[in-house]
């Protein structure tokens, strides 16, 4: 009977989409096992990528078309993400995610009404994919993609060069992109498999 690979789920949002690394550890020597693009906005609802935006650089005022929309979306990315974390479970152990994102603001800091509706888009995404794993019964975290690299690189006790390096050449077998996106999650996955 064969032991199931400890897993770990690396999330790099973005507005409507992420993109999501499977990685198999040992942590000292993990590898690939998926990696692929999940929608997290309905792809035949129009506006659903970016429900804060009316129009090119300008804000959406009609409060009620955003409710609608972010009450879809929150269907769309919890239904997505359930299955997703179904398939993997078929795959190996889940330890847990790692869900990167560029930043934390508070819209409400934001000053300028265009810069406010992509940090609200930012806010959605982030926490419709930390609920969406959660109510899977999967613990998940957030990383800044700005500190990703360097905690995994302290985890593991390299320089976060040397760790991007890794990374990269995980990178090598994948089919499809590899792009910065799979990159971070895969760092974020990683991070998790390290238990740090």
């Amino acid at each position: 009977m064969s032991v199931a690979l400890p897993c770990a789920v690396g999330f790099r949002v973005k507005s409507g989409w992420a993109a999501v690394v499977l990685l198999a550890g040992p942590k000292s020597a993990p590898r690939v096992l998926d990696s692929r693009i999940i929608e997290l906005s309905d792809p035949d609802v129009a506006d659903s990528r970016q429900p804060y935006h009316a129009g090119f650089g300008t804000a959406q005022s009609d409060l009620a078309k955003v409710a609608r929309l972010v009450r879809g979306i929150e269907r769309f990315s919890r239904a997505s993400l359930a299955a997703l974390i179904a398939t993997y479970r078929k795959r190996g152990r889940l330890r847990g995610a790692g869900v990167v994102v560029p930043s934390l603001t508070d819209p409400a800091t934001i000053a300028s009404p265009h810069m406010r509706a992509h940090a609200n888009e930012g806010r959605l995404f982030r926490t419709v994919v930390l609920d969406g794993v959660r109510r899977c019964r999967l613990p998940a975290r957030f990383e800044l993609e700005r500190d990703v690299l360097e905690r995994l690189g302290r985890a593991l006790r390299r320089p976060p060069a040397a760790v991007k390096a890794l990374v990269t050449a995980l990178g090598d077998d994948v089919e499809g992109r590899w792009r910065a996106e799979q990159k971070t999650a895969t760092a974020a996955a990683w991070l998790v498999l390290t238990g740090a």
